[in-house]
């Protein structure tokens, strides 16, 4: 194994050390929540108090997305994607037992995640990348992830809370079920999962499907395919703007393009497969090709 592969396999490793830990915090948003994380809460509450105050966070607040940077993200150059393949992408969709998930007679993509989480801020730009490639987006905003304390603080994003999509080929529902400010102990909610949604989250986002349950950022493609965590190292995307990163998509030499257009290359595959390879110019683009050699 040659030092740039051992290099990238201990900062995957560290990425994947770090969102263990954050999924420990981000189980307190979500239905279903276990007696450990109780616990973990409870502690922290008492800690807080004998400390002479709970805990709070504020995160910054999201804005409108440049127009500038939006074109940007929503329109990478197919060279800059192809070249990448599937670049320092790691953590692809899985493919699980379940029943085909539909809307409008078009298979479904669902997105489960919060403004506060970093990981899900890292896993936002390639889903707007890949999902660009099949539809339109409208009103995403530029947002970033919570603060320190937390786990790779202000890690720069876009947020899906009243962004909407439209396509031909498939449906997206984004779900941010918590904003990246924290009163007294708690994360403020935002999108709430309800009805056939939050059955689909609690039953496909738990051991045996993923590792953990109600991990965030989680993804359901089509209901046939999960994807649970981040797929590339957030650390490429820290200390930069929203408009940096998206200029940097365009570049498949930078380490931004390497793991955000590679991962999007990978869910474009799984969606590829739910379209029956439609439209056949994205689906049979080398890079989504070589993408798809790693799907499982």
């Amino acid at each position: 194994m040659g030092k740039s592969a051992r290099v990238q396999n201990a900062r995957l490793a560290e990425l994947r050390a770090a969102q263990a830990k954050a999924e420990r915090r981000s189980k307190l948003m979500i239905a279903g929540a276990t007696v450990g994380v109780v616990v973990i809460v409870v502690v922290a509450l008492v800690v807080a108090a004998l400390q002479g105050g709970s805990r709070d966070v504020t995160g910054q607040s999201a804005s409108a997305l440049d127009q500038a940077t939006f074109a940007k993200l929503t329109s990478v150059p197919a060279t800059a994607l192809d070249t990448v393949g599937v670049g320092t992408s790691a953590n692809p969709p899985k493919t699980i037992d379940a029943p085909a998930l539909t809307k409008d007679g078009k298979p479904r993509v669902v997105y489960v995640g919060a403004e506060y989480c970093p990981f899900c801020a890292t896993e936002r730009w390639p889903l707007v990348v890949a999902l660009s490639r099949f539809g339109t987006w409208n009103n995403l905003s530029a947002s970033f992830s919570a603060p320190a304390p937390e786990t790779n603080p202000n890690t720069p994003t876009v947020s899906f809370h009243g962004a909407t999509y439209t396509s031909q080929y498939l449906s997206f529902t984004g779900y941010e079920t918590a904003t990246n400010k924290m009163t007294n102990g708690q994360w403020g909610k935002l999108d709430a999962l309800e009805g056939d949604d939050l059955t689909l989250f609690q039953t496909y986002n738990a051991p045996p499907y993923t590792q953990s349950k109600g991990a965030i950022p989680w993804i359901s493609f089509g209901g046939t395919a999960i994807q649970e965590g981040a797929s590339y190292d957030s650390g490429v995307l820290l200390g930069k703007t929203q408009a940096e990163i998206a200029s940097a998509l365009a570049d498949p030499t930078s380490d931004i393009a390497k793991g955000v257009n590679g991962t999007a290359n990978t869910m474009t595959a799984q969606i590829c497969k739910l379209t029956g390879q439609q439209p056949t110019a994205v689906c049979t683009a080398p890079g989504v090709v070589a993408a798809a050699a790693t799907l499982k």
